[in-house]
This record gives structure tokens, C-alpha cells and sequence, in this order.
């Protein structure tokens, strides 16, 4: 089996052509090749196939064989990935890709024939508590949202959260400590399995640097601690604005590199950000 290692700003997935072959146990697949040990090693999956509703569609599998329904770092590097090999015209101005949280739309940036990043539209985040999902005081579960610094404890910490679905749930806390100092490995798992959340959650810590500028860390649901998250940006985004520390417009600054995310606090979110291909190899069984 052929596959291609890429990554979205160190976020890093293998690409596997799949639209002529067999269905199989892909969660089982996942987990192997992505054991950075014993496999290719990366965060999880993502296979090509075929679509009716549009140029293609994109399944993604976490590291741990669970699937995911966005990506937004995984759905550049899915367009660069069918651009460069003609599975999509090299001349396309956009790519649309079916998606289990929808049909995404991604607009490629190109340096010479390759493309080195694009802009996604997200769709617009979900904000109501049903939608995310979370299970949380009957008093205020009933509202349409946003619920913004919902307090929960996990370990000796008290965090405030504001809920988001970018097509995934998405739990952002702003915190004053400085984030390379948050035990988001030990915290992490916590709030990703906090009995509030019925289909866990991936969880975001964020220092605010400036108006413009904002510093983070990701533990994604199924992966653990990544480089970054581009579903995880946009939440950080929307959650910015929802309460007021920064404008439509914010850099999301993470360990692998910097996401730009734009929301003018209605309709859809935007990301911009890398997309790059790291090595190619066949996977024997």
C-alpha cells in the first residue's frame, strides 16, 4: 500500500489513496501506522475517496483507530496531495472535499507548481450546547449559546471553558500561567473525558500576547498533545472574539507553527495556514 507522510504545521497525517480499494478495518490501520515506534508515525490517517457531492471525500482516523469528522490542517494537506498528483486539475482555483462535518471548500496558494498552504472555509461553529456536544446545568443547557467560562475541575485545577464545534467539540480556556508551564498531559486526558462531554472533547489552553496575536496547545481527542490543530485554531478564534480579547481576525500561534483564522462573528470561520509533504513509501503487512 502507497502512502504519503505531510503535516499542516507539524501536525502530521498519513495519506492514503483508498478509492480503489476494498473497505477495511481502517481503524485498526490507523493505529499501526501511526505508532511513531513502529509505524510510519504521525496523528492519524486520512484516506482519499470518492465522492458524489463533491471533487472528493476525506475520511480521518485519529491515532488511536477512532474517526474523526474534520481536520483542518489534514484537509490542506488532503488538497495539496490531490492537486500535485492529478487527482484534482492542477489548475483548480478551489477543491471541494466531502467531509463528515460537511463539504469543505479549500482554496491552494501556490509557489511555483506546488502548493505550499491554503485557505479552508470552515463552516460556520456551533455554539449551542446540543450541538457540540456537552451535558451541562439544566438551568443554562437549553440555550442556543455560546456558553463562554463554564467552570469545570478537573485535578487541582479550575478552568473556565467556552464550548465550540467546528464539526468536532472543542473546549478553549484562557489561561494567565504561562501555557509551556500548563501539565496539559496530565489535565489533557481529564477534561477530555470529562463526564460533561458524551463524545469526549479536545481541549485548548491559550495565553492572549497581544490583540492580533495568540499563543496555544492542543490535546486532541484520540492523538494526545499535537503541534497543532486547525479545527482547534478556529475554535480558539471564535472563543477569542465570543469574549472580546481580540477582532475578526487573529494569529493562533502553536508549537508547529502559526494558523491565521478569521470570523467576523457570524456565518463562517476561515483558516489559512502550511501545507507540506514530508516523504513518500510503500506500507507492507
Amino acid at each position: 500500500m502507497e502512502f504519503t507522510k505531510m503535516h499542516g504545521a507539524g501536525n502530521d497525517y498519513v495519506y492514503v489513496d483508498a478509492r480503489a480499494m476494498p473497505e477495511r478495518d481502517w481503524n485498526s490501520l490507523s493505529r499501526a501506522i501511526s505508532d511513531r515506534h513502529f509505524g510510519v508515525g504521525g496523528d492519524g490517517l486520512i484516506l482519499v475517496m470518492d465522492s458524489d457531492v463533491a471533487d472528493l471525500k476525506m475520511r480521518m482516523f485519529n491515532s488511536d483507530g477512532s474517526e474523526g469528522a474534520m481536520c483542518g490542517n489534514g484537509i490542506r494537506c488532503f488538497a495539496k496531495y490531490a492537486i500535485e498528483r492529478g487527482i484534482v486539475p492542477n489548475s483548480s482555483r478551489e477543491v471541494t472535499v466531502d467531509t463528515l462535518a460537511g463539504v469543505r471548500t479549500i482554496v491552494p496558494h501556490y509557489a511555483g507548481a506546488a502548493v505550499d498552504s491554503a485557505r479552508v472555509s470552515m463552516g460556520p461553529p456551533r455554539l449551542a450546547p446540543s450541538e457540540i456536544p456537552v451535558d451541562i446545568d439544566p438551568a443554562i443547557a437549553g440555550q442556543e449559546g455560546p456558553i463562554i467560562n463554564y467552570a469545570i475541575h478537573p485535578g487541582d485545577f479550575r478552568l473556565a471553558l467556552t464550548f465550540v464545534s467546528m464539526g468536532n467539540p472543542h473546549a478553549v480556556t484562557f489561561i494567565d500561567q504561562p501555557i509551556e508551564e500548563f501539565p496539559l498531559h496530565n489535565i489533557g486526558p481529564l477534561v477530555e473525558r470529562h463526564p460533561i462531554f458524551p463524545d469526549r472533547v479536545n481541549f485548548e489552553i491559550v495565553n492572549i500576547r497581544d490583540d492580533g496575536n495568540l499563543d496555544a496547545r492542543v490535546w486532541e481527542r484520540g492523538s494526545g498533545e499535537t503541534m497543532a490543530c486547525g479545527t482547534g485554531a478556529c475554535a480558539i478564534g471564535v472563543a477569542s472574539r465570543l469574549l472580546g480579547h481580540t477582532g475578526d481576525r487573529v494569529a493562533v500561534n502553536l508549537p508547529g507553527g502559526t494558523l491565521n483564522i478569521e470570523w467576523n462573528g457570524a456565518g463562517e470561520v476561515y483558516l489559512e495556514g502550511p501545507a507540506a509533504e514530508v516523504f513518500s513509501g510503500v506500507w507492507t503487512e
